[in-house]
C-alpha cells in the first residue's frame, strides 16, 4: 500500500540526484541552466505539496506544530538559495559557491525530515490518513510541476 512517505522519497531521490548535478557542472556549461531549472521546477512543486498534504495536517497535531514549523522555515531558506543562484547566472564563482550552498541546504532538509519528522508525522497520522494523503499528494505534485515550468 502506497504511503505519503514513499511518495515524497520519490522526490527526494530526485532533489539530491539534481543538486549532485548541480555542484558538479560547470557554470559556463550549457547543461548547467537546464539541470537548475529542473531542480527549481522541483523544489518549488515538492514544497507546495508537501506543505498542503503533510505539514498542513501536522501542524493541527500540537505535537507536530513546533517541527511543522521548523521544515516551513528550511522551505523558506531552499527558495532563497534558489532566488539568488538564478540572480549569479553570469557570475562563474558565485554561481559554484551558491550551488554548493543550496545542495547543502536540501540535504540537511532531505536528512532531518526523513530521519525526524517523519517518525514524529507517522505517529499523528493513520493508516489510512497516510495512504490518501499519498494520492492527493502526488496529484497536486503533478500540478505543480506544470505551474512552476
Amino acid at each position: 500500500m502506497d504511503n505519503i512517505y514513499e511518495a515524497l522519497r520519490e522526490s527526494h531521490d530526485l532533489q539530491r540526484k539534481l543538486c549532485r548535478q548541480l555542484v558538479r557542472i560547470k557554470p559556463d556549461d550549457p547543461r548547467a541552466q537546464e539541470v537548475f531549472s529542473e531542480l527549481r521546477i522541483e523544489l518549488a512543486a515538492h514544497a507546495a505539496a508537501e506543505e498542503r498534504f503533510l505539514y498542513a495536517p501536522i501542524l493541527l497535531d500540537d505535537l507536530g506544530l513546533k517541527p511543522s514549523r521548523h521544515a516551513l522555515a528550511e522551505h523558506h531558506e531552499i527558495d532563497e538559495c534558489v532566488e539568488a543562484l538564478g540572480k549569479a547566472r553570469k557570475k562563474p564563482q558565485a554561481w559554484l559557491e551558491l550551488a554548493k550552498k543550496l545542495s547543502h541546504e536540501v540535504h540537511h532538509h532531505l536528512k532531518e525530515e526523513e530521519t525526524k519528522f517523519f517518525q514524529l508525522s507517522g505517529k499523528i497520522l493513520s493508516d489510512r490518513q497516510k495512504s490518501s494523503l499519498a494520492g492527493k499528494y502526488r496529484r497536486d505534485l503533478k500540478r505543480m510541476r506544470a505551474v512552476e515550468a
